[in-house]
């Protein structure tokens, strides 16, 4: 029986649904988000599916903030939405964004526009990129806390664009802290952030991206940092690696709520 006064992290993180909710849900929310990294969007079917968590994972220097990077740039530059960059180790470069939109015209379908048309485009990418430095958890819950108050008085657009991308890049650099022992609430605090999290992303249709690093798991392995109350947070979980000496990245599904697992797929990040 379920211990109603201590409920399990999937109870807290989300709640049981009857089958005409999930019949809504899976023709309501089909909308994907291309990353415009097209190893993972094949991998993911299609792209980052709106209404859920997806996580990128990997150690460090693997590839994640480009994942992010791409992700941001194309949402912004084919209109899809506003996108939200919420940046705990000064990892967004606006360079890198504009390297990514000039360095292949051809992903936004604009080949061989010229300087004037790059700087025009590259400002209204960037003008759709709301980028916010955020450090400790404090400042996440009141970023996340103005985010939901503004979506829900419907002010965070873009002209007739809303936000449809949230990015937080990275999650574990702001939970690992709180529940290392420093706060003997760290792991109901983690638990609050991923409420919030699913919470905006089903109830405004976003898709949330956020970035973890690895830990040891002993006997030389790895695997994703947070522990196992945070694994259950995710609907799509995503390991990526990278290659040393080159620019080719390996991605493999962990997890998907429709897609079979431990699939694995190539993808270029250009320099």
């Amino acid at each position: 029986m379920m211990n109603q006064d201590n409920p399990s992290t999937e109870d807290r993180c989300g709640r049981f649904w009857n089958g005409m909710e999930l019949l809504k849900d899976v023709t309501e929310k089909t909308h994907l988000l291309p990353t415009g990294l097209e190893g993972i969007d094949t991998l993911l079917g299609g792209g980052l599916r709106r209404g859920q968590l997806t996580e990128v994972t990997g150690p460090s220097s693997s590839g994640k903030t480009q994942v992010c990077l791409y992700s941001a740039s194309l949402v912004a530059a084919k209109h899809l939405g506003v996108v939200m960059y919420l940046d705990t180790s000064n990892s967004f470069s606006p360079s890198r964004v504009a390297t990514i939109i000039n360095g292949a015209p051809d992903l936004f379908g604009q080949k061989g526009f010229d300087f004037r048309a790059k700087d025009v485009r590259l400002k209204s990418v960037m003008r759709s990129i709301i980028c916010e430095s955020v450090f400790d958890i404090f400042a996440l819950f009141e970023v996340l806390h103005q985010l939901e108050v503004s979506l829900l008085n419907d002010k965070v657009n873009n002209g007739d664009s809303k936000i449809c991308l949230l990015i937080i890049d990275s999650i574990s650099s702001l939970l690992a802290p709180i529940i290392g022992g420093k706060y003997p609430q760290g792991r109901s605090m983690m638990i609050s952030v991923a409420m919030i999290l699913k919470k905006l992303a089903d109830e405004y249709n976003i898709s949330v991206l956020v970035t973890n690093h690895m830990v040891s798991a002993g006997n030389g392995f790895v695997k994703p940092a947070l522990g196992e109350s945070w694994k259950a947070v995710p609907h799509v979980r995503l390991a990526i690696s990278h290659e040393r000496g080159s620019n080719i990245c390996t991605a493999t599904l962990l997890k998907h709520t429709q897609l079979a697992s431990d699939r694995t797929a190539k993808f270029v990040v250009p320099s």
